[in-house]
């Protein structure tokens, strides 16, 4: 190609960028999420049945009213010890009685004191992002995420609706720890729900581990 030519396609992308930046953006489109889900909140009021204390603050299905949401509400490392962030699927409560979760069970990540300043936010953030991009090979599994925060120390848990699919927990499992960016020395634990609803010491034993 001659140097006139190239000279001339230059100018042409150019006129033509120009002309692409002379129409208007139309931010009333939104880009559509696969599943529509809900932010619950706890709060730890004893006068209140633990039912009671959960509150739907908001459902969203698209990326932007997500960014919204998530704008405008405080950081999980500035709430309240006692209190909790579940963003659960439409439908299904943040509760293990749901028959959405009544057969499932959770990954557990238990964070240090410490990690709070550093790590929650950005791994309950990675773990949102996970969930409603539907970031999994079974994503259908996927019922919802759990963040407690807690004075001994806070803990996510992402919530699966069968715990006896081994393949489906399994590779969930290994794509949280992947993009977590999660040492391979740190294991991750996945209790079943029944399990520690029958737990008979102060902590329930793991059905899988990656």
């Amino acid at each position: 190609m001659s140097t006139n030519s190239i000279e001339n396609e230059i100018d042409q992308n150019d006129q033509k960028n120009e002309n692409e930046l002379d129409i208007p953006m139309d931010f009333s489109i939104k880009h559509p999420l696969q599943s529509c889900w809900s932010l619950w909140y706890y709060e730890n009021d004893r006068n209140l049945t633990w039912e009671k204390n959960q509150k739907e603050i908001s459902s969203f299905q698209t990326v932007e009213d997500f960014w919204s949401l998530y704008n405008h509400i405080k950081p999980a490392s500035e709430l309240r010890q006692g209190t909790d962030y579940s963003l659960f699927k439409k439908g299904i409560m943040p509760m293990w009685e749901d028959k959405a979760n009544n057969k499932g069970g959770r990954w557990l990540l238990s964070l240090e004191k410490k990690q709070r300043n550093n790590d929650l936010d950005r791994y309950w953030l990675d773990i949102i992002l996970c969930l409603i991009g539907e970031a999994f090979e079974n994503s259908n599994e996927i019922c919802g995420a759990v963040v407690n925060i807690r004075q001994k120390g806070d803990k996510i848990g992402i919530w699966t609706a069968d715990a006896q699919n081994a393949a489906a927990v399994l590779e969930i499992g290994r794509k949280l720890k992947e993009r977590l960016h999660i040492n391979q020395r740190t294991m991750l634990g996945y209790q079943v729900h029944k399990d520690t609803i029958e737990k008979t010491g102060s902590v329930s034993k793991y059905s899988y581990t990656v």
